[in-house]
C-alpha cells in the first residue's frame, strides 16, 4: 500500500507517518522507485503501537524509540512485558503520573530517600506477599511516596493494612495476564500491555467506586434495620 492508504487505514496523518519515519520509530517501506514507497500490514501494526505508547501511554518520542528498540530485540514475552510495564507512567501521589523513565535509573536511590519509613513498609509488604519485584522497578518508590503523602495527612497504612489490598491486586494481575495468553507477536503483546495498563486502569478504578457506592448503601440499610426502619428499595 502507498502512504495515502497507510494513513487512511491507520488513522495517522501522512505528515505524522513521515515524522515517525524520520525519528526512527517506523521502519522504511519498500522502495518501488525513487518516488514511490510501498508499506505493509506490519507498518499498520507498528503505527498502532506507536500511537498507543505516545497518545495513551504519554511517552516522549525518545522514550518510545527506546521501547520500540527493545521490543524489536528477540525478547520473550516476559521481557517484552517488563520493558513496556516499566516504561509507562507510574501513578503516584507524589510523581503525579510522571514518566517512569525520568527516574528509573535512580529508582533505588529515590526509594531509600522516601521519608517516614514508608520504604520499609513497602519492603515488608512485598516480603509478606512473596512478590518478586526488581530493584529497578519504578513502582516501589512510587508506592512508598504515596504512602508518605498519606502519612503527612495523618493516615498511616502499615504493611499488614495493605495486605488485603495487595491480595486483590494479585487476583487482578492474574486476570490481566490471562489476556496475554496465546499472543506470540511482540508488537501485539506490547500494544495489549499498553491498553490494559493505561486504558483499562480507569475501568478498574471506576468499578471500585461503584462497589464503594453499593457498600455505602448496604451499610446504611443495615443501620436502618438496626433502628427498626425499613430501608428504601
Amino acid at each position: 500500500m502507498r502512504i495515502s492508504e497507510l494513513s487512511r487505514r491507520s488513522g495517522v496523518p501522512a505528515a505524522t507517518i513521515k515524522y515517525y519515519r524520520r525519528e526512527g520509530l517506523l521502519p522504511e517501506g519498500r522502495a518501488l522507485n525513487p518516488t514511490t514507497v510501498e508499506y505493509g500490514e506490519e507498518h499498520i501494526q507498528r503505527l498502532r503501537l506507536i500511537r498507543s505508547l505516545i497518545q495513551l501511554g504519554g511517552l516522549s518520542v525518545a522514550r518510545t524509540r527506546e521501547v520500540l528498540e527493545a521490543v524489536d530485540r528477540p525478547l520473550d514475552a516476559f521481557e517484552t512485558l517488563g520493558v513496556v510495564h516499566h516504561a509507562l507512567p507510574v501513578p503516584s501521589a507524589e510523581t503525579d503520573g510522571k514518566n517512569s523513565a525520568d527516574n528509573e535509573d535512580g529508582a533505588e536511590r529515590a526509594y531509600e530517600a522516601v521519608p517516614g519509613g514508608t520504604a520499609a513498609r513497602v519492603d515488608a509488604l512485598i516480603e509478606s506477599m512473596g512478590w518478586r519485584i526488581s530493584d529497578a522497578s519504578p513502582h516501589r518508590p512510587a508506592l512508598a511516596e504515596s504512602l508518605a503523602a498519606l502519612s503527612r495527612l495523618g493516615t498511616d497504612y502499615t504493611a499488614d493494612d495493605l495486605i488485603p489490598y495487595a491480595q486483590l491486586a494479585t487476583s487482578t494481575a492474574d486476570l490481566d495476564f490471562a489476556q496475554f495468553e496465546g499472543i506470540e507477536d511482540r508488537i501485539a503483546l506490547a500494544e495489549r500491555a499498553v491498553v490494559l495498563t493505561v486504558l483499562f486502569e480507569p475501568v478498574v478504578r471506576l468499578l471500585r467506586r461503584l462497589a464503594q457506592e453499593d457498600a455505602n448503601h448496604r451499610r446504611h440499610d443495615r443501620r436502618a434495620c438496626g433502628r427498626g426502619e425499613h430501608p428504601e428499595e
